[in-house]
């Protein structure tokens, strides 16, 4: 068709530098993407499929093993001591988190972003599994970005906890120090494999499915559970955290607004009030690879 990746971007709903970054396997699409494309060129869930087939591609090496497994489970076991469980986390939480990775470009972060959230899918799917979450109260505390963000994703692991198939648990500051505190895990009961668990670590992580492993993450999850709240104290605990910790600042209305920027520099100082001023309140004060045109049998995106 001889459209540049501006014009075809533009026609698709997305940036030309977006399109650039996808044909040159830099940024791997969106399903929207690739059903757009789909729909403007004729080709009938050409690109929908690419984008499947490369939907796994960002994640770590490591990780890839453990992917169909969790896509297929039927009972998920999550315990995170430092972070929300992907499965559970905003946009913007999210890209907090990926964004931390060393040396990582925006393309990067992008394509593990969107890898991400694809996961959530099997959460809101026709039959979705049993999800089990355990989360150190660490986990509420720890900022990732800003504080709407972190109250944000706390709202929405509220809202979460609500659902039918998923149990979330908080292990209270109060317990001490568990056996967790050693790394997160996630285990995968699937109805035609055995069991898998993945090991969480700061080399990209592990699978395993050997028993012996798999009995003794199991057991460790089970007590670290014994340890953790009930549900609705759960609930009740995050609510209180989002509400308290991450409390979003409030307008300050007329000269008390200008006093507060004063303090944090950023307007110009105001003259002194009068003495009376002082008098007065001082009895009152108080103390957040898409594939190449080649490899698509020269199906090119830009035509």
């Amino acid at each position: 068709m001889g459209l540049s990746s501006d014009e075809l971007g533009d026609k698709l709903g997305y940036s030309g530098a977006t399109i650039r970054s996808v044909e040159s396997g830099h940024r791997t699409p969106k399903l929207e993407l690739a059903k757009g494309a789909d729909e403007f060129f004729g080709y009938p869930g050409f690109f929908a499929m690419m984008e499947e087939r490369l939907r796994d591609l960002p994640f770590p090496v490591s990780y890839r093993p453990f992917v169909p497994h969790e896509k297929a489970a039927r009972v998920l076991r999550i315990f995170e001591p430092t972070v929300v469980t992907g499965l559970l986390q905003t946009p913007e939480y999210a890209r907090g988190v990926l964004a931390a990775r060393p040396h990582a470009s925006e393309d990067e972060v992008e394509n593990l972003l969107a890898a991400r959230l694809a996961r959530q899918e099997i959460l809101s799917g026709d039959d979705p599994p049993l999800v089990y979450v355990l989360l150190d109260e660490a986990v509420l505390h720890r900022q990732v970005g800003t504080a709407e963000v972190m109250r944000d994703q706390l709202s929405y692991l509220v809202e979460a906890s609500r659902r039918v198939n998923v149990t979330l648990q908080v292990i209270p500051f109060s317990v001490g120090p568990h056996i967790g505190l050693q790394g997160g895990f996630t285990i995968a009961e699937t109805p035609d494999s055995p069991v898998i668990v993945f090991l969480d670590n700061v080399a990209d992580g592990q699978v395993s499915e050997n028993e012996e492993t798999v009995a003794q993450v199991t057991q460790r999850f089970d007590a670290l559970r014994a340890e953790a709240l009930p549900k609705g104290a759960s609930r009740d605990l995050i609510g209180k955290v989002a509400e308290e910790r991450w409390r979003l600042p409030t307008r300050l209305p007329g000269a008390h607004q200008a006093i507060a920027a004063q303090a944090a520099g950023s307007a110009p100082r105001l003259p002194p009030p009068p003495a009376r001023f002082w008098s007065a309140t001082a009895r009152t004060r108080t103390a957040p690879a898409w594939p190449s045109a080649r490899e698509r049998g020269g199906h090119s995106l830009t035509g």
